[in-house]
């Protein structure tokens, strides 16, 4: 009888590939990199191979538990070293099986990270962008929606009017409530109650006023964030009806998804929604239903490029429309995947915007460009996207006693509300 393989050999080789004659490239390290060159905390993993100089990059950037996902991208490299680096779906399952548990943010952004770097190494191998590898391109560009913020409405007015001189023609508008602790606009310093009645009573107020001053040369969108009673919701969704918006994000949270029925039923609101989620499955009754019309995902929350491409595929037969989130705590290589899915998925919507400093931009080289409210692809091989480790290290995690976690925000009795 012959010896039985060893564990390492029972995950590195699959049974379909022979003990001789293996390929010539095979994955030889995997390696976390914490960066913060905006004070946030990114997680990138960095996916060695035989071949010298071939490698490939993946977001992992959980931002409120970033050590966390570094520990299990530790946990998961011993499955992956010895691997043919193109088995790209193999080793999702594989990975995404090995816990037993699954679907958690901490273990899909560690399997994003590798999975994003396994298509760039994919696309590299190729000479090809990674868009190629996905279909090819549906359009030259993605369509950016920018934020503008206000303490009040007239200074959210000012700063929509400054992006569509900049040639953008969608905006997300969010305006603060006087002396509350408002989710993203500029609150008052030390305020730390909200009160959603008050925020529902002002943003329909808002809105009116940004349709009266821009009619209808905007494409206005809004993010209620999870913040207030679905009843609340429901009410604001009808209310914002007559301001025609793009979208209506996350007006109810995931412990409430009974509720999009109701808000189907009343109003025609167009709604996005998904960004808290981690599992694809999740999303399935609410394309299915007609339930939303964007799907909202961050990309490494879900487990990357291999999940998320077969999730906007299924939206497509529901004409359901992908808005990927990617705000800051995405890093430049998150960004550089939504973009390569964005021009390959036919039913792309719109595309969330994060202007990256440039010391971001200095630690990642070929971090995708903004021109005229469009992000560009650079055309390199894979992601296009590399990085400076040297610089990168120059910019470690702020110190934070809170670890990166999202303060907590608290009703006027101290309860403490959805963030």
């Amino acid at each position: 009888m012959g010896s039985q393989p060893d564990a390492q050999q029972r995950w590195s080789t699959p049974p379909w590939e022979p003990e001789h004659g293996m390929p010539r490239v095979r994955i030889a390290d995997v390696q976390p990199i914490c960066t913060a060159p905006e004070g946030i905390r990114l997680v990138v993993v960095k996916v060695q191979t035989t071949e010298p100089g071939l490698y490939g990059l993946g977001c992992a950037t959980f931002t409120q538990r970033p050590l966390a996902v570094v520990a299990a991208v530790n946990a998961l490299k011993p499955l992956v070293i010895g691997r043919d680096p193109t088995e790209i779906e193999d080793i999702w399952q594989s990975l995404a099986l090995s816990s037993y548990w699954r679907n958690g943010p901490v273990l899909n952004n560690a399997l994003s990270g590798i999975d994003m770097a396994l298509w760039d190494i994919l696309g590299k191998l190729a000479g090809m962008p990674l868009y190629q590898l996905l279909g090819g391109r549906c359009r030259t560009a993605a369509a950016l929606y920018a934020h503008a913020t206000g303490r009040d409405i007239p200074e959210v007015i000012a700063n929509v009017r400054q992006w569509l001189a900049q040639g953008y023609r969608y905006v997300r508008c969010q305006v603060a409530v006087p002396g509350q602790a408002t989710y993203g606009a500029p609150s008052e310093p030390g305020a730390q109650v909200w009160d959603p009645a008050a925020y529902c009573r002002l943003v329909p107020r808002l809105f009116e006023a940004l349709r009266a001053e821009f009619g209808d040369s905007v494409e206005l969108l809004h993010d209620v964030h999870e913040r207030v009673p679905p009843i609340m919701a429901l009410q604001l969704a009808k209310a914002l009806e007559p301001a025609r918006l793009f979208f209506l994000e996350d007006p109810v949270a995931p412990e409430d998804l009974a509720y999009l029925r109701l808000i189907r039923q009343q109003t025609a609101t167009p709604i996005a929604l998904g960004e808290l989620f981690v599992n694809p499955a999740e999303y399935v009754p609410l394309v299915q239903e007609r339930l939303i019309d964007f799907v909202r995902v961050h990309l490494s929350a879900i487990g990357g490029i291999t999940p998320a491409r077969k999730l906007a595929a299924f939206c497509e037969f529901f004409g359901v429309r992908t808005a990927w989130h990617g705000p800051g705590d995405v890093s430049p290589v998150g960004h550089a995947a939504n973009l390569h899915l964005d021009l390959a998925c036919p039913n792309f919507g719109i595309q969330e915007q994060h202007v990256f400093s440039e010391a971001a931009r200095a630690v990642f080289p070929g971090t995708p460009e903004i021109r005229d409210g469009m992000l560009w692809p650079n055309e390199r091989p894979g992601l296009g996207v590399e990085i400076d480790e040297a610089l990168a290290a120059r910019f470690p995690f702020p110190d934070d006693p809170l670890g990166g976690a999202w303060p907590p925000v608290r009703g006027r009795d101290g309860t403490v509300m959805r963030p």
